[in-house]
């Protein structure tokens, strides 16, 4: 297939969906599958492909959501930066609204005067730097392996450029680690997992053979509503067959070994250290911090930023449900007090949150 049309071809669906039937009638217990990216999950609920299942397969969402899993403390040290006088504070747009302590949030800073800044890539925040000498600009890099370059490749300009007044708070995770912890997860009985599209291309399909040999099925999957069929259809061959096994749907866009020069830029600049993630708890090797010859452009290190006690909202099970192990419905806010409008949790903050699309369609 070519064009984007054939990869929403209602026929082809029609058909997927009856071989994943026929597939699934051959198992002999039901299984549970679990998508690990955000854009699945909205695509999931878009296409209504939850529902259309036979009922012994369960789909289930991970921590695919960056901003969803960023620790409170991020948030909270970020928002303590973007009140210091004669900062500019930039980041992703989701990010601005997500809550920290007593819900405190980027957005309502910038509506009490603090100069914060929705970004679309680095080099706009370059530019910002650039056009203001006399203030300090930072930038909150957040996101998995697929917005990880864009940071270091930032970190690569500014270093070139001589540029003194840009720092970064990275807050970007890696994503087989929380792969790793959810498959010991002894409240979490997965059988397989659609892989993430956009980090594949990246990291590539290799990155996830720990899955197979922990006998999981694992198939990288595109976000079209024939891709996820097709991915479904092949997890469930595999655990029908007991035969788990690293395989791509998404093909014309991912590669074994990944983006090899993404990969290598990567590690110029970053080190892998043990990262908080929410719900998660902390999990070695998972963030990526800036190398010590990058440490004069790293806001942690830059600003003296005091301790803070930081906590999450109480009965908020955002972090369970990122766990896999609740769905949106069993979090006492959902729908009555959170809501897109007034999100409570990052679930419901971010476009790629679980929350959010469970409210959309569901």
């Amino acid at each position: 297939m070519k064009y984007i049309d054939e990869y929403r071809d209602p026929k082809l669906a029609t058909a997927l969906l009856a071989r994943i039937k026929a597939e699934a009638a051959g198992l002999d217990r039901p299984m549970t599958i679990m998508e690990v990216c955000g854009s699945h999950t909205m695509a999931i609920g878009r296409y209504g492909i939850r529902g259309l299942l036979p009922d012994n397969i369960r789909l289930i969402s991970g921590p695919g959501c960056p901003v969803c899993v960023t620790a409170i403390g991020d948030i909270d040290r970020a928002l303590y930066l973007a009140g210091l006088k004669d900062v500019i504070f930039t980041t992703f747009g989701d990010m601005i609204r997500v809550p920290g302590t007593k819900g405190a949030t980027l957005q309502k800073a910038r509506a009490a005067g603090a100069d914060v800044r929705v970004i679309a890539s680095g080099m706009d925040v370059i530019e910002i730097a650039e056009a203001n000498a006399d203030k300090q600009v930072v930038f909150m890099g957040i996101g998995f392996e697929t917005t990880s370059p864009i940071t270091a490749s930032l970190i690569r300009t500014c270093r070139k450029k001589g540029i003194g007044n840009l720092s970064v708070i990275s807050s970007h995770k890696t994503i087989p680690p929380a792969m790793k912890v959810l498959i010991d997860d002894p409240e979490l009985n997965v059988d397989g997992f659609l892989c993430p599209g956009h980090v594949s291309i990246v990291i590539g399909a290799d990155a996830y053979v720990f899955l197979a040999r922990a006998g999981r099925a694992a198939v990288v999957t595109g976000f079209e509503p024939v891709d996820i069929l097709e991915g479904i259809l092949m997890v469930v061959r595999q655990v029908r067959e007991n035969a788990p096994r690293v395989e791509t749907q998404y093909t014309r866009a991912v590669r074994p070994q990944g983006n090899e020069r993404a990969k290598a830029l990567l590690g110029e600049v970053f080190d892998a250290v043990s990262s908080e993630w929410r719900g998660l708890g902390a999990i070695p090797d998972s963030g990526l911090v800036l190398k010590e010859e990058f440490d004069d452009l790293n806001a942690l290190r830059r600003f003296d930023i005091p301790e803070m006690q930081s906590s999450d909202v109480s009965k908020c099970r955002c972090g369970d449900i990122l766990r896999g192990i609740a769905a949106p419905g069993d979090c006492p806010l959902y729908k009555v007090i959170c809501q897109p409008q007034n999100p409570i949790g990052p679930c419901m903050v971010s476009s790629e949150g679980t929350c959010a699309a469970y409210y959309k369609y569901s």
